[in-house]
């Protein structure tokens, strides 16, 4: 056993060896960067709706606006990534979502706040179909699924960075001064122009369309319900929507902490930053499960009902602040580190023409209409049931995750999209 893993470790290192390590921790550091932006909003949502009078269901309303608008920009880029390359959307996409972050300093009113928040997270929330893209399509097939696995873990990290920027700023300068933070991502942009490349998948499938081809036409929206696509498409869209619908009412976790169980605001941020820091380890520990002992499928299914477990025992059961931390910890290890694993098994289902333009329908499309329906169905849901949000989250947090096993459970094993990827020698 320990020779097996010494070998495998050593024939990752030497497939991994040059470009294809660079391209993947330009993508990690980028992603990460992207998230941390896009946390500051939720870290102080409380604050936002406090000061503009927002009700519960008014702010369900203003983040599921957000939301899809975004997510119908970020699909309809993911279908412009097809065509000009992952590349340019990439660093273009660093430089302006982290812009639209940073003026939200100054946003006064409900427009404003609103409007920012759409235009910043459809602008940065573009990179993370973009960037798996690029690591499934420059890592070598053996551990395409490992790398573009651990990718996911600059969610976490991202979240984590800003809630340690929000405990450090927030006494000190006030809780709007987080989003001055974001500047530090603009001039990564330079990095990706330099050190990026434009992979050799996305300059095959052009070449192919270039010299009139007719089946390597770029990825046109249609073409996910061809025949041979349309049920891939469906499922996954279905499975990974349920699935972020309940991850979308735990955005509002930083909330419940506060108004519910009467965290102050620096325990609840310390305890949502931390929880996902921790869950980066479920992120790596899926991704290698994924990859070298079961299924992706099936460990989307064990991971993301593991969780599920976890955050039924954080509502109901755990009533002190450290028993609350550790089974939030293993639902961010379970829960959200499905993600480790997701991302690989949904775009493995795409034909590399059509690789993005599936990726952002039904992965980030399906993630920014569930996220965006998840917290407003929880805000209905929560004087529904006379302020319990216990039951609240049970509707909305918990019962979602396994109705998106069930989908998954629908999924052929075989992923389509990598097989015909060896057939034309993209992959090795």
């Amino acid at each position: 056993m320990t020779d097996s893993v010494s070998e495998t470790w050593r024939d990752l290192r030497q497939k991994l060896a040059g470009y294809p390590a660079r391209a993947f921790w330009v993508c990690l550091i980028g992603v990460s960067l992207e998230n941390m932006d896009q946390a500051f909003f939720s870290f102080v949502l409380p604050q936002i709706s406090k000061e503009l009078n927002w009700t519960v269901q008014e702010r369900g309303w203003y983040m599921a606006l957000t939301f899809v608008i975004a997510g119908v920009c970020i699909a309809a880029l993911g279908s412009l990534t097809d065509k000009v390359g992952r590349k340019a959307v990439f660093s273009t996409s660093m430089l302006v979502g982290s812009l639209f972050v940073t003026a939200m300093y100054w946003a006064k009113s409900t427009f404003a706040f609103v409007g920012l928040r759409t235009l910043g997270f459809a602008l940065g929330g573009i990179q993370s179909p973009v960037v798996g893209t690029i690591v499934v399509e420059e890592t070598p097939a053996r551990y395409r699924g490992l790398m573009s696995g651990i990718l996911q873990i600059g969610y976490p990290i991202g979240w984590f960075l800003a809630s340690q920027f929000v405990l450090l700023m927030t006494d000190r300068w006030g809780w709007r001064s987080v989003f001055f933070v974001a500047l530090f991502s603009v001039p990564y942009m330079l990095v990706i122009q330099k050190y990026l490349r434009e992979t050799a998948a996305f300059l095959k499938a052009r070449a192919a369309t270039e010299r009139g081809d007719p089946t390597a036409a770029q990825g046109r929206f249609s073409d996910l319900f061809t025949k041979e696509m349309r049920f891939r498409s469906v499922i996954l869209f279905l499975g990974e929507y349920f699935h972020v619908f309940a991850y979308g009412s735990t955005i509002l976790l930083t909330a419940y902490f506060q108004e519910f169980r009467s965290f102050t605001m620096r325990d609840a941020v310390s305890l949502v930053g931390w929880s996902y820091g921790v869950g980066a380890i479920g992120y790596v520990i899926a991704a290698i499960v994924g990859e070298f002992f079961i299924a992706r499928r099936t460990t989307c299914i064990i991971w993301a009902w593991l969780g599920s477990v976890a955050f039924f025992i954080m509502i109901w059961w755990a009533k002190d602040y450290w028993t609350t931390v550790l089974f939030y910890c293993l639902m961010t290890v379970f829960f959200y580190g499905t993600t480790a694993v997701k991302f690989t098994f949904i775009a493995e289902n795409f034909p590399a023409r059509l690789r993005a333009t599936g990726v952002t329908f039904s992965g980030s499309l399906a993630v920014n209409l569930g996220v965006a329906t998840g917290p407003l169905a929880l805000s209905y849901a929560v004087p529904y049931f006379d302020g319990d949000w216990n039951k609240a989250y049970t509707l909305c947090g918990i019962l979602p995750i396994f109705v998106s096993g069930a989908f998954f459970l629908l999924m052929p094993k075989a992923p389509l999209g990598i097989e015909e990827d060896r057939v034309a020698g993209i992959v090795t």
